[in-house]
Order: structure tokens, then sequence, then C-alpha cells
């Protein structure tokens, strides 16, 4: 049938801040918003959970690459691409690779993917696309960004969507960019960027795309099309001649230009609804454009409810004030500037990778206990070094005791401490999104990967519980 796309996921920060927040106004319901992450997620975080959300009931053995793409790793030099891997527990051999430095990026490892499989040197590739980026407080791209991240599963048993053709093209300006000491993102003025970068770059992507398919812009039945805000999307829908009702919603105001899986999100949000036999084009630019088509098959509709776009904007809740998103982002000014040191003993991180990253437990071979974290004797019946592995990041797990830590750095005081039940095992983790008159005992709990602190300037990540969604809410 040929290579395409098996599955998808998507993961968006319930955390919304609205306008009118910004501008220091009560929040309005329905008033335009944006989607944040709050202080303890970015870029990698986020695609952990896109990534869970691609997978489930899917079997992780047969993945043998992993591809993920973002233009704000918190590494500089450290592939997030291994670190997502060992957080999703798979197998040791899997290749791993990182894409960055333009907010095409995404597009790029995804036609990647594809072609490995059709080369016969990969059989499934998970290709995730993450980006967490800041405008400076009080700009206009404070408002226009979006957090958000997008997983593929990329093969060629089954797909719910073929990648029939890919059109690319490279371009050397300075329209938006970031170097390696800045903290925001930066911009040239508008009208330039619009005029000589982006409109130009995705009428020239989308006619060569219409030329190497051999299609015209009325064969699409949806398309997805980053653009930097709501006015140049609506440019670049009337530059294309395409039928704005085929046009995916950008959701400005309700997400935000999540940069590198900002055209992918829309593609993910186009095959939620997806019947068999569309053709779908997704355009994104950055440093050039590319511009991708794909047709959907029957399995699209076979394949089992995701937690998609639609599901994450339905789950939001409000950032109470302006000044709680600054703390969370750490954007306030400090006295005095956090200690910079080794921070996490490198040789414990490596010992304990097991438990923090990848969250597994130890199952007793000889009474069938579980127990976390690793140690060489039952806790049960005392049998001695003679144990089997459990993953529990994709188990349901029930809180056992909580209580609330007022003390714990965390822009919005308190910090809910459990003690979980997880097959048998407890383990001691922080509970996320979840008020705090929400908490319950017995209450179940599924679990995100998060960060859960910030030592020697660099992230040290682990996993946290969050309330299972009630039977309404599930994908």
């Amino acid at each position: 049938m040929g290579v395409g796309i098996l599955s998808y996921g998507a993961y968006v920060p319930p955390t919304r801040l609205a306008f009118a927040t910004i501008g220091g106004r009560p929040a309005k319901d329905g008033g335009p918003e944006r989607a944040v992450a709050w202080n303890d997620e970015d870029a990698v975080t986020m695609a952990v959970s896109a990534a869970v959300n691609c997978l489930r009931d899917l079997e992780r053995e047969a993945i043998d690459a992993v591809m993920f793409a973002s233009t704000t790793c918190p590494f500089g030099e450290k592939q997030a691409a291994a670190l997502l891997a060992r957080a999703l527990d798979l197998p040791r051999g899997v290749r791993t690779a990182d894409f960055a430095g333009s907010l095409r990026a995404g597009t790029g490892a995804l036609r990647a993917a594809a072609d490995a499989v059709a080369a016969g040197s990969s059989r499934r590739v998970l290709v995730v696309a993450s980006d967490c980026r800041t405008g400076a407080p009080g700009s206009a791209l404070e408002m226009n960004f979006g957090d958000a991240a997008v997983a593929f599963l990329v093969g060629e048993a089954d797909p719910i969507a073929t990648l029939d053709a890919g059109f690319a093209v490279a371009e050397e300006m300075v329209d938006v960019w970031r170097t390696a000491s800045d903290r925001f993102v930066h911009t040239w003025e508008d009208r330039f960027v619009v005029q000589e970068s982006y409109t130009p770059l995705v009428c020239e992507a989308g006619a060569g795309l219409f030329e190497q398919a051999g299609t015209s812009a009325g064969d699409y039945a949806r398309v997805a099309l980053y653009a930097p805000d709501q006015r140049s999307h609506g440019g670049a829908v009337r530059a294309l001649r395409l039928d704005p009702t085929r046009v995916q919603d950008p959701l400005f105001g309700r997400l935000g230009n999540a940069g590198t899986p900002f055209a992918l999100l829309q593609l993910a949000h186009a095959l939620e609804e997806a019947g068999p036999g569309e053709r779908l084009m997704v355009i994104a630019v950055g440093d050039g454009a590319e511009a991708l088509s794909f047709t959907t098959t029957e399995h699209v509709e076979k394949l089992a409810p995701r937690r998609g776009v639609s599901w994450h904007l339905a789950r939001r809740r409000g950032v109470k004030s302006y000044d709680r998103y600054l703390k969370a982002r750490n954007l306030t000014v400090a006295e005095y500037e956090p200690p910079r040191d080794q921070g996490l003993s490198a040789t414990i991180h490596f010992r304990e990778r097991d438990d923090d990253v990848s969250f597994a437990a130890q199952v007793c071979n000889a009474c069938g206990a579980v127990q976390f974290p690793h140690q060489r004797v039952c806790e049960t019946c005392f049998a001695r070094d003679d144990f089997g592995r459990l993953r529990l990041s994709d188990k349901v797990g029930r809180v056992l005791t909580y209580t609330f830590d007022h003390f714990f750095p965390n822009p919005d005081p308190p910090t809910v401490v459990t003690v979980c039940d997880i097959e048998g095992a407890r383990v001691h983790l922080q509970m996320v999104n979840c008020e705090q008159d929400d908490v319950a005992l017995d209450m179940p709990v599924e679990f995100e990967f998060r960060r859960i602190h910030q030592s020697g300037g660099r992230p040290n990540y682990y996993w946290k519980a969050t309330p299972v969604p009630e039977a309404g809410e599930e994908a």
C-alpha cells in the first residue's frame, strides 16, 4: 500500500494564558488565549506525552527508530531522541536522531522517517515534534506563541495515510531567529517577514508540490498550513487559492503558533475527522518551506480513538494571574542568581535511569510481587536477585495517601504529593493537573513525564501522577 502514518498523538498543556490576563485584565470565558507549558514542562516532557498518546494500545518493541524535532531542546549538546527512547522504554537497539535549527524540522523528520522505511533500513519510526518557544514579555510573539507536541508512527503495514509526494525549498533569510545565547525569539519587521519570506515560500512550496504530485489546490480535502499569525495565514490561503472551508483551523487564540510541531499538529487534527480517500496537504515554513501530500486509507476509520488535538483543547485550566505565568517560566528577576554546580550526580542518574526515566518496576519471579524502586531482595518472599521487568508508565494506579506541600518551589502552591499503588508497588509521586480540592483517596491516576527540578543548570526528569480522565473525556 505504501509508506505512511500508522498512528498519531498530540499533547497540548492544559494550562491556558488568556490575552486579557497578559494585559492585567480579568479573563473572559471563550476569550482568546494560548497554551503554555507550566514550570515542570518543556519540549522533552511534552514530546514524551505526545509519543505516549501516539503509541497507546500499540506494541513498542517493533519501533526501531526515533526522530525528535525541536528548536527548543533543553540541551545544546545531548541527544533528546535517546532520552525519549529511554522514557518510552523502547528497545535498546533503537536508532535515534535529533532534527533542529528550523521550524520545518518536523516535516524534515517525517520525510526522513518515510525514506528510511521505504529504503528498508527501518520498519517503524516514531517521529515527534515539540517546541516551547518564549517571546519577550509584552511582545506580540508572547501572545502568538503556543506550546505543544505531536507524534506520528511511520511504517508500511496498514497506514492510515500514505505519503505520496513532497517538495522542499531552502532559503537564507534573517526573518525569525534565536541565537544560542538568546532566551527569547526575535523577528524582523512584520511586513518584511510576511511579504519577502513567508508568503513567497508558502506559494513556492505549494506550487512545487502540485507539480510533483500532479495535483491542484482543489484536489485537497484538508490543508494544514504553518503561519506566524492569523492575518498572514489568511493571506497565504488566498495566495494559494485554497478553499477556506478546506483549510484546517490554525488555532490562533486557542493554542497559538507552536513552532516546529505547528503544521503537523494541524495535520493530526485533520486526521481526527478525515475519512478514507481524502488528500491532505501540509506546508511548514522555516529557512525555506516544505510541502507534503498524503492520502488517507480505509484504515483511518479502524484506528482506535487517539488523544489528539481536539481532546487536549477541551482539557484546559486558566492561569490565574500573569505574575504566576512569569514565575512558572522563570521570567521574573531575582535578587540572587541560582547557583551553578554540577547538579545531580551523573553516576546516580546512570545507575537509577530505569527507575527515574523508564519508570520500570521489578516483578519477583518467585512470588509475583511488584516493587519499586529496584532492589536486590523481594520485600514479600525475600527471594534474592530473581526479578523480571514491568513498565509502570502506561499503567493505572490509585492514590493511597496524599499531602499538600507549601514549601516545595511552585508558582502555584501547594504541591500535591502522593503515595500511589501501581500494580501492587507503592510509589511516592507528585500530582499535576489537579486542584487541591479535587484530590481524593483511591482516585485513579495515570502518569506523565515531567521535570522534577532544575539542578546544575540542567533539567532532571521523573514521572508524576495525573487524574485519569472521566469516561466522557477519554479518547
